[in-house]
């Protein structure tokens, strides 16, 4: 569900509008320029399986705040990998998608096959969009293992494995997680922390896990329940 972007009340009664801060420049989507929109554009009709399409755009905004915490990443690899890691799951069977990640299940040779055909996907749209030849090939490279491979072959590689895993936690990835495996909100936050906290490369990734991990538990609060 999207969040609500517009108020449903003014409790003050009075317009505050003009005292909050002018925009710091374009939308985070086109904060590195138009060439991410241009990205983004092209990988969009291969996101529309799982809801991978807000998947990464929410993962998508998590690397760039991580890329900010990292001056030695590169924004042009991390940032277009992001936007095309999940691409290939369009080229499953969709029936095959949640079996190959279940818990007590999954398929490591479908996951692999969906690393293979993001990698050739990433490897035509940045073709397309005329990425870095140089950069590309890395792009290529870090999409090409997102899932599977277990170490980090770079600080990029690390960002995005690591924006990947905490999109989990986040209520977007809590309400999604939910309805794939039929599981309680309390339920899919254990399981998802356990697939997130101890697989994380970075410090800043492992700070973020723990502030989502209290946001995700006291929604669950049988005080913040009564509520409403």
């Amino acid at each position: 569900m999207l969040p609500k972007l517009e108020p449903h009340a003014n409790h003050y009664g009075r317009d505050v509008s003009a005292h909050v801060p002018p925009a710091a420049g374009p939308s985070p989507l086109l904060g590195v320029g138009e060439h991410h929109a241009s990205i983004w554009q092209h990988a969009q009709p291969y996101l529309a399986v799982r809801d991978n399409d807000v998947h990464t755009l929410y993962a998508y905004g998590i690397a760039r705040a991580l890329v900010e915490c990292h001056p030695d990443a590169d924004p042009e690899v991390v940032l277009p990998a992001i936007l095309l890691h999940d691409t290939g799951w369009s080229q499953l069977p969709e029936a095959t998608v949640l079996a190959a990640i279940a818990p007590g299940a999954g398929d490591r040779e479908t996951v692999l096959r969906h690393e293979q055909e993001g990698a050739r996907i990433a490897a035509s749209i940045l073709s397309a969009v005329g990425h870095d030849d140089e950069r590309a090939a890395r792009v290529v490279e870090i999409v090409d293992g997102h899932d599977t491979r277990r170490e980090a072959l770079s600080i990029d590689d690390a960002l995005v494995k690591d924006a990947d895993k905490l999109w989990r936690l986040t209520p977007h990835g809590i309400d999604t997680v939910m309805d794939w495996f039929g599981l309680s909100r309390e339920q899919t936050r254990r399981l998802v922390a356990g697939r997130v906290h101890d697989h994380l490369f970075t410090d800043a990734a492992r700070t973020m896990a723990r502030v989502l991990s209290a946001v995700a538990h006291v929604d669950t609060l049988p005080q913040r329940v009564a509520l409403g």
